[in-house]
């Protein structure tokens, strides 16, 4: 599974367009340049955990869980506060936060303003979804393994593709040694 079936399949595209104003191609547009460094962030929040992508995971609790990709999805406006605080971890100050926008909007054109305000959704949809399959995870069994690398591949949307670059995402598997249901999800959203 990638991002862009991620966004697909819960509506997420649909509801941060319709939030933020703008089309489905112009969401498309400003997912495929933010999603990596997103994803880097949470591959850099559980490389820099001691407890790894358990640490990970109870991170995301913290901020919500599940209920964040709720939050995007609800019809009424998104409190981003949640985003916000995974942001913050994930990418360690508001200057990270603010250069990531300002770098997406050099690629795609699109408003920094915009790609700000998209940012804290973006990061809790795809952290509420993390929950969301972990918490499911945790209760099935013969998950299929895989990397996280993939989960960069591809951004749907009237035929967006991410930038095929190096996130260091295949990487966030190799650690611990042991697989746990959040290891198991990543490895379901890569190959």
């Amino acid at each position: 599974m990638q991002l862009s079936d991620i966004l697909n399949q819960t509506g997420g595209l649909q509801s941060i367009a319709r939030e933020l104003g703008i089309d489905e191609h112009q969401a498309a547009t400003a997912a495929s340049a933010l999603g990596p460094a997103v994803l880097g962030g949470f591959k850099n929040q559980a490389a820099a955990h001691p407890q790894g992508l358990q640490g990970l995971g109870g991170l995301l609790n913290q901020f919500g869980g599940s209920g964040m990709l709720d939050a995007v999805l609800a019809s009424s406006p998104t409190d981003t506060s949640p985003g916000n605080n995974v942001l913050g971890q994930i990418f360690g100050s508001k200057d990270v936060s603010r250069a990531v926008a300002q770098n997406a909007a050099s690629k795609t054109g699109l408003d920094p303003s915009l790609l700000k305000k998209m940012l804290p959704m973006l990061a809790m949809l795809v952290g509420g979804f993390m929950s969301k399959q972990r918490a499911g995870a945790a209760q099935a069994a013969g998950l299929s393994s895989g990397g996280l690398g993939g989960m960069s591949g591809g951004m749907i949307g009237a035929g967006q593709q991410l930038d095929h670059t190096d996130d260091g995402l295949e990487d966030l598997l190799k650690m611990g040694g042991q697989r746990n249901p959040l290891e198991e999800i990543l490895g379901r959203l890569g190959r």
